[in-house]
């Protein structure tokens, strides 16, 4: 059974009475958030891991948790269908991802003198991806903990890209270049 709602139905939550039965296929991606403060931002995260079936997102150390009135206006109500999880920091969450989920990489999107272009890495599953706070990107705790740093090239006069719009970007490309769950 497939079940596709539009914006419209997401927002008046049609799709608790109509998914009641229905089991959506989760690729393993999972989606970690390292202090990400702008709740538009987190609400369109999960409207894009929505988009992309992603098995969860961690929301850690200061970014806001549902409920939310403005993550749930960007969100569309897909905080009520896609799984998350709070966690006090993404180190926590890393740390325990590579040690249950075997072959896990772990990739930060950020723009580090060590980061390579997002498009020359070679994307498997299962992946973690993490993204940072909109100022200050991913912590550098974080940063020592992953496989490999991933970055879109910018040029323009701007330096970097809003942290969701690189997360769809990315998460794009794995999906292009993996063979999904």
């Amino acid at each position: 059974m497939s079940l596709k709602l539009n914006a419209k139905q997401l927002r008046k939550g049609e799709f608790k009475v109509q998914s009641k039965n229905l089991k959506i296929k989760k690729n393993d991606i999972y989606i970690i958030l390292d202090n990400v403060l702008d709740t538009y931002n987190i609400g369109s995260i999960f409207r894009l891991s929505d988009a992309l079936a992603c098995r969860l997102i961690y929301l850690c150390g200061d970014t806001e948790t549902p409920p939310n009135h403005r993550i749930k206006k960007a969100s569309i109500n897909t905080t009520e269908w896609v799984e998350w999880k709070y966690a006090p920091d993404a180190v926590g969450v890393i740390k325990n991802l590579k040690f249950k989920i075997k072959n896990l990489q772990v990739v930060a999107i950020e723009q580090t003198k060590n980061s390579i272009p997002f498009d020359k890495f070679n994307y498997k599953l299962p992946i973690a991806l993490v993204v940072g706070n909109e100022t200050t990107g991913v912590s550098k705790e974080a940063l020592e903990l992953v496989d490999e740093v991933v970055e879109l090239p910018m040029y323009g006069v701007n330096i970097s890209l809003n942290v969701m719009i690189s997360l769809g970007i990315v998460l794009y490309k794995v999906i292009e270049t993996t063979e999904l769950s």
